[in-house]
């Protein structure tokens, strides 16, 4: 473990890049495994990040799955990695707000950000799944406004001294939050979009977002992000707005190991996913223009070579560099999360080498680099 008392506030010389590498991290609990040992593994994950130097480590927030994960916390999870690492940056993606008391998070959100130094990005959204509002007795129909709400109060709460907020499903009077963030406002704010109208939305508020390939293919996203930034600079924000690729990726030293070693448990993923997404297509607050049942019948039944061509990143360290720069041009990324085992069937060790891979021979390529490609025009 790192020497959590040399804890510096920023990466080394050196370490900086334009494009971000990240790791989006489910602290799966795979087949067979108890809870504490999945947390053990999952703690081996992040030391090998640290160790490989990769940029953030992007903690999920998954309930009453106890089949797939145990992070439940992504805060207390949070907390524990920066105590244990020294300058990788830690991300929530993303907490999800409506289910939150916006003064108990605002609290530990600021302190995490002390504890890791200024180390936390804060993630936000509302999650697709009406199944955890069930369970916390949250109508999912009222997640748009509790949403703004929440994060409308967790900004006053970093940022002012005393404030007070009238809301729909909260009232607060001259309340005092302590600690404020380490980061002068706040700890950076990105925002989950699915929808497309939360893509117009978030480019209105001026938010860094989060995109992925589960309900979609990658192809889709390019008019999605097109209006994201027209609204962008319609506001008037600086910058054509930050995007974060949330993907499936593994990485083996032959083209053969990158294509079969991963294909049982990406297969098992998407059948999985895809009976969540068609199960929650008639639960109390689901849009029907999502077509969730009938997007959710189609991963069930999709075929390993199109998840090849459409939603993952897959290959050797050259061929993964050469797809993302790729992509890079397309949609103008600022960064990705990179999912590495998003099945839970792969084996531990063959994880921490595809995480090795990435972070040796495939992050070289892109330092000093921007984040838009050579032909993206802002």
């Amino acid at each position: 473990m790192p020497n959590a008392a040399k804890r510096p506030t920023l990466p080394p010389a050196g370490r900086r890049r334009a494009m971000e590498f990240g790791m989006f991290h489910e602290f799966h609990r795979r087949p067979g495994q108890t809870e504490a040992d999945a947390f053990t593994e999952s703690f081996e994950l992040v030391d090998a990040a640290e160790t490989a130097s990769l940029d953030v480590m992007w903690l999920a927030e998954l309930h009453c799955a106890p089949d797939r994960s145990v992070l439940a916390a992504p805060l207390a999870i949070a907390a524990a990695i920066a105590m244990r690492t020294q300058w990788m940056k830690i991300g929530i993606a993303v907490q999800v707000l409506p289910l939150c008391h916006p003064l108990r998070i605002a609290e530990e959100a600021a302190t995490v950000d002390h504890l890791s130094h200024g180390r936390l990005i804060f993630g936000v959204g509302r999650s697709g799944f009406p199944r955890t509002y069930q369970a916390y007795g949250i109508s999912y129909a009222e997640s748009r406004e509790r949403f703004a709400e929440v994060l409308e109060i967790l900004r006053s709460a970093w940022t002012r001294e005393t404030f007070s907020f009238h809301g729909q499903f909260y009232r607060f009077d001259d309340v005092c939050l302590v600690p404020k963030p380490y980061q002068n406002p706040h700890p950076e704010l990105r925002i989950a979009v699915n929808s497309p109208d939360t893509y117009q939305q978030s480019g209105e508020a001026g938010l860094p977002i989060f995109v992925a390939t589960r309900l979609g293919d990658l192809d889709e996203l390019v008019p999605n992000l097109r209006a994201y930034r027209e609204a962008w600079a319609a506001a008037g924000h600086p910058g054509p707005g930050k995007v974060y690729l949330r993907v499936p990726v593994y990485v083996a030293p032959t083209e053969q190991q990158a294509r079969e070693e991963p294909r049982d448990s990406i297969m098992f993923f998407y059948k999985y996913l895809g009976e969540r997404i068609e199960a929650s297509a008639t639960q109390e607050g689901a849009r029907a223009i999502e077509n969730r049942a009938a997007r959710g019948q189609r991963l069930m039944s999709i075929d390993y070579e199109e998840v090849l061509r459409s939603k993952i990143i897959v290959g050797t360290p050259a061929m993964v560099a050469d797809r993302l720069a790729a992509l890079r041009e397309t949609l103008g990324l600022a960064g990705i999360l990179a999912e590495l085992n998003c099945g839970m069937r792969i084996p531990h060790d063959r994880v921490v080498n595809s995480l090795n891979l990435l972070c040796r021979d495939v992050m070289p390529r892109f330092r000093g680099s921007g984040p838009l490609g050579p032909n993206f025009r802002e």
